[in-house]
């Protein structure tokens, strides 16, 4: 008779928790990218799985939410997986993954500290990448209506009857 609890180690079920609690998301074979919960994944045609992992980490640092689950930032990257936007983006992962380099990890990705990742953002801050990110990440992040709530933002009011019927001139605070 086997007894499993005297075994030393890990099973597998610990391994993989411990594993996917490691990273913001990890690669599932080629082309997969999957939540460290479980809750998103997305398939990716143009971008290494690890491209797209660091961009959503790279959204995560420049766009901080704490409130905000990873899978938003993931929809405001996603249009970097095309043919044309690809090129572009890998070459810039790897002048970041350079980067934390010269910072002493081994890659963006792999660079564990906030602050860490930060600063060395702030040495890419003037890149065409970079900047080319960031911009992308105003609208990509922000136009999304499921995150509009957790900010307070109820969307538009036109629709609605407009702000001035909707209590835009409430001033019981005052």
């Amino acid at each position: 008779m086997t007894h499993t609890a005297s075994r030393p180690g890990l099973t597998r079920r610990q391994l993989l928790a411990r594993s996917i609690a490691a990273g913001a998301s990890f690669m599932v074979g080629a082309g997969f990218v999957a939540a460290r919960d479980g809750a998103w994944a997305m398939q990716t045609a143009h971008l290494e799985p690890r491209s797209m992992a660091t961009l959503i980490q790279m959204a995560r640092d420049i766009y901080p939410h704490d409130q905000l689950a990873d899978e938003f930032y993931a929809i405001a990257v996603r249009g970097y997986d095309s043919p044309e936007a690809a090129p572009a983006m890998e070459a810039g992962i790897a002048a970041l993954d350079a980067a934390a380099e010269g910072h002493g990890h081994a890659s963006y990705l792999d660079t564990h500290w906030e602050r860490d990742r930060v600063d060395i953002l702030r040495g890419m801050e003037r890149s065409a990448f970079f900047q080319t990110v960031r911009a992308g990440l105003v609208t990509g992040l922000y136009n999304q209506p499921d995150v509009w709530p957790v900010f307070g933002y109820e969307g538009e009011s036109f629709s609605k009857g407009g702000y001035l019927a909707r209590g835009f001139d409430d001033i019981a605070w005052l």
